[in-house]
C-alpha cells in the first residue's frame, strides 16, 4: 500500500478480511477491548437519543445532522492533510465514507419502524458473518451458530411475526454494511495517520447523505434545537465510538472486532429501555443473551489464542 511519509507501515499479505492494523502483543487484549466497549455504549445511547429526534426531522434526516455534525468536528480537531497520498488510498477513504453513510442510514430506517435491541441483535449478524469467514478458528462457528439461535429465538423460530419484517430487513441491510464499515475501517486507519482517514471518510459520508436528508426533511434540518439534539448523536453516534474503533483496530485483528460487535445487543436494549421505554418480553431478552453469550465466549477464544 501506498502511504505518507507519516503513515503506518505497509499491510502484510493477510486477507483482506482479517488484516490486523497492528501486531497484537501478548497479554495486550484489555486495552482495545475497553476502547471497543467504550464505543458500544457510546453509539448505542446516542441511537437511542436519534430515535427520539427522528419525529422531528425523519431517519435520513437524522443520518444528515449526524455525519454532517461528525464531519465538521472531526475536520476541525484532525485537520487532515490531503497530500502524498496514493489513488489507492483515496479510494479507501470514499468506499469506508460510503458504507458509513449505507450503514447509517439503513440503520435508523430500522429503528423507526422496530425496537432498538431487535435491531442491534439482527445488525450484528453481519459482524458475526465477518468473524466465521475471517478466522481460522472452527470454534468461531460454535459461537456464530449460538448468537444465531439467539436470532431466531428473537424472531419467533425464525418467522419475525412480531417485527416489523421491512424493518427487519433493514437492519440485516445495515449489518452487511457493518461488516463492510469493520474491513475499511481497518484499512483506512493503516493508509492514514491518526484519525485523518476517519475525518476525510466522515466528509464523504456526509456528502453522500446530504441529499437524502434534504429531500425528506428539507427545512426542519435548519431548526436550531433540532440542530442541538443531532449535534449530540454526532458526538455519541460517530465521533466518539468510530474514533475509539480505529484505535481499538490498529491494535486487534479485524475478526476479534467483529465478534466484539455482538454485545451491542445487551447495550441497545438498556438504552431502549431508559430512554425510549422500551421493554423486552422474556423471549427477546433470552435471545439477546445468547448473542451476548456468543460474543463473550468467541472473544475469550481469540484472546486465549
Amino acid at each position: 500500500m501506498n502511504a505518507s511519509p507519516q503513515t503506518a507501515p505497509q499491510a502484510t499479505t493477510a486477507p483482506p478480511a482479517v488484516e490486523a492494523v497492528a501486531p497484537r502483543s501478548r497479554g495486550g487484549g484489555a486495552g482495545p477491548i475497553g476502547l471497543v466497549l467504550s464505543g458500544c455504549i457510546s453509539v448505542q445511547f446516542g441511537a437511542a437519543l436519534a430515535a427520539t429526534l427522528m419525529p422531528r426531522a425523519g431517519a435520513l434526516g437524522v443520518v444528515t445532522i449526524r455525519l454532517v455534525a461528525a464531519a465538521v468536528v472531526l475536520l476541525l480537531v484532525c485537520r487532515p492533510k490531503v497530500r502524498g497520498y496514493a489513488r489507492a488510498d483515496w479510494g479507501t477513504v470514499l468506499v469506508f465514507g460510503v458504507t458509513m453513510a449505507a450503514m447509517n442510514g439503513l440503520f435508523y430506517q430500522a429503528v423507526a419502524r422496530i425496537p432498538l435491541g431487535p435491531a442491534v441483535t439482527l445488525e450484528v449478524l453481519g459482524p458475526l458473518a465477518l468473524s466465521v469467514f475471517a478466522s481460522r478458528r472452527a470454534v468461531n462457528a460454535v459461537w456464530a451458530a449460538l448468537a444465531l439461535g439467539g436470532v431466531f429465538l428473537l424472531g419467533g423460530a425464525g418467522g419475525f411475526g412480531g417485527l416489523d419484517p421491512v424493518g427487519a430487513a433493514f437492519a440485516v441491510a445495515a449489518g452487511a454494511m457493518w461488516a463492510a464499515y469493520i474491513v475499511f475501517s481497518s484499512r483506512t486507519g493503516r493508509r492514514f495517520p491518526q484519525a485523518d482517514g476517519l475525518a476525510l471518510a466522515m466528509a464523504v459520508g456526509a456528502v453522500f447523505s446530504l441529499p437524502f436528508g434534504i429531500v425528506e426533511s428539507g427545512e426542519k434540518l435548519l431548526v436550531p434545537m433540532t440542530l442541538l439534539l443531532g449535534a449530540g448523536v454526532a458526538i455519541l453516534s460517530s465521533v466518539l465510538p468510530y474514533t475509539l474503533e480505529m484505535l481499538a483496530l490498529r491494535r486487534m485483528p479485524a475478526p476479534t472486532f467483529a465478534i466484539l460487535m455482538s454485545l451491542e445487543p445487551a447495550i441497545a436494549a438498556t438504552a431502549g429501555f431508559l430512554i425510549l421505554d422500551q421493554a423486552l418480553a422474556w423471549t427477546d431478552a433470552l435471545a439477546i443473551a445468547l448473542v451476548v453469550g456468543a460474543s463473550m465466549g468467541a472473544v475469550r477464544t481469540q484472546v486465549a489464542g
